[in-house]
């Protein structure tokens, strides 16, 4: 079959590709962001169109046919507040170009809903969606999932921090709210197999694992199954918003996604209607099972997608451009270069591959993590975990950064940072050859915004100096040192 992805670069869509290609399906994927392109299923067998529903229309797509799409589009990590309408608009224009290309079926993951007068505004605008793509000219099959459970997810990251990072917990009430989490391994599972049924009008299904817990069940699990012991305490005072600040504060979630996930939270989501498990018959991981793979995914270093990949914070794709482009005309840069033996760089291609994370910043790491934790406390992203400790996607989060060019054939890492500043930050790392000669090279550049930011550049440049030479000598340090 052909079939259309939408959002093929989320959380979802980069885990659905690899089994569709493996059933012998041509994708046509679309993608907002040329960084987000994924180089490894670059084949005869995928049409990367670059399409984006909030500005292009269906007559930019023309000659192709498509029998199945999948539309895995959202905006609740968005910066904007009213990221409903931004959803609703983007379903309205999906539906116009599956109908040009000739659409015979599709397929939206959704929310469950067990009350249509007591939805959160996350659920209550996947609700929206669902109702527009049901009344258009395509039957639409809509597959609702509550607490999806996996490597890289952003409920099960949640859980991971709040577990990890704190043996007695004071938490909010909504700790006793029910709900049926689903393994991430079910949901693909559910998503691939729906496409062989005949459905001759628009339908839905929930779909969950076999048991249902309170939240703070689910929490206890995880630390069961992390052989931790934890203490977990409810005050019925802390309001939304308070609830909200504390879950930013100790998880690596956006503040915008925390208030949503908050609201979300407070009402119970269990399965009701279930005939999806006649139509499609599986055998469903429990909860254990689930947090026990996505466990041993991290631990094996092969998280394929996270949900901080699906989106950019900014809109900075010319400033992206111009660094790639070598242009830092109107910015800053510290620049350091050193020559390096032919036979290293290998080694310290992969030391840059590396940075990050569990790895850290190979200098002044202590310091990386107390301006993350700054930056958390004005509403930044903070000090996030990257998906592997040896791979890197364009597209992805790394810490504090986003990733917006990995090329090992260039020999190049550009990083784009993310954390609240009065201009925009990159760095980039590599390795050059001039005349037979090989150079490690470093630039740390900045693009103020207006005085405050040439101030916020001057301030810190002594700083800067220290930790991005002390970085950089770090990083091209020869490979006997740390034998």
């Amino acid at each position: 079959m052909h079939i259309l992805i939408t959002g093929a670069t989320g959380y979802i869509g980069k885990r659905l590709i690899p089994i569709l290609l493996k059933q012998g399906h041509h994708l046509i994927c679309t993608y907002r962001r040329k960084e987000k392109i994924l180089e490894e299923h670059n084949t005869k067998s995928i049409e990367w169109i670059h399409y984006d529903f909030l500005v292009d229309t269906p007559n930019k797509i023309e000659g192709i046919q498509c029998d199945i799409a999948y539309f895995l589009i959202h905006a609740m990590s968005s910066r904007n507040k009213d990221f409903g309408a931004l959803e609703l608009q983007m379903a309205h224009k999906f539906i116009d170009l599956a109908s040009k290309l000739s659409v015979q079926k599709i397929i939206y993951l959704s929310g469950i809903v067990n009350n249509e007068q007591e939805l959160s505004p996350h659920f209550k605008s996947r609700y929206a969606v669902e109702k527009c793509l049901n009344q258009g000219p395509i039957p639409t099959i809509t597959l609702r999932a509550g607490i999806i459970v996996g490597s890289g997810s952003a409920s099960f990251e949640i859980i991971r921090d709040l577990v990890e990072k704190l043996p007695v917990m004071v938490t909010p009430r909504w700790l006793y709210t029910k709900c049926q989490p689903i393994a991430i391994r079910d949901v693909l599972y559910y998503l691939t197999k729906i496409i062989d049924v005949s459905f001759e009008k628009s339908t839905y299904f929930d779909i969950g694992g076999p048991e249902i817990f309170t939240y703070k069940q689910m929490l206890l699990q995880y630390a069961e199954a992390r052989n931790l012991n934890r203490y977990i305490l409810t005050l019925p005072v802390m309001t939304p918003r308070l609830s909200s600040y504390w879950l930013y504060f100790v998880t690596s979630t956006s503040y915008n996604l925390a208030v949503n996930l908050v609201k979300s939270m407070k009402i119970d989501v269990i399965c009701k209607k279930r005939d999806i498990e006649n139509i499609v018959p599986l055998k469903r991981l429990s909860y254990k099972e689930a947090i026990e793979r996505a466990l041993f995914h991290f631990e094996e270093d092969v998280v394929i997608s996270k949900w901080s990949d699906s989106h950019l914070q900014y809109n900075i794709d010319k400033t992206i451009q111009a660094v790639k482009k070598d242009e830092v005309y109107g910015g800053f840069i510290q620049h350091f270069v050193k020559e390096i033996p032919e036979k290293d760089i290998e080694y310290i291609l992969h030391r840059i591959w590396s940075i990050g994370g569990e790895n850290g910043w190979y200098y002044g790491t202590r310091l990386w993590k107390l301006r993350a934790f700054f930056d958390k406390l004005v509403g930044g992203v903070g000090y996030r975990k990257r998906n592997n400790k040896t791979k890197i996607q364009e597209g992805e989060a790394l810490d504090f950064w986003r990733v917006v060019e990995a090329s090992r054939s260039l020999r190049r890492l550009t990083l784009l940072a993310e954390m609240k500043l009065p201009g925009e930050a990159i760095l980039r790392l590599g390795i050059t050859k001039s005349e037979n000669r090989y150079f490690f090279e470093q630039n740390a550049i900045f693009y103020p915004h207006g005085l405050l930011g040439r101030m916020y550049w001057w301030i810190l440049y002594p700083i800067h100096i220290i930790i991005f030479k002390g970085m950089a000598k770090k990083l091209c340090k020869n490979k006997k040192v740390y034998e």
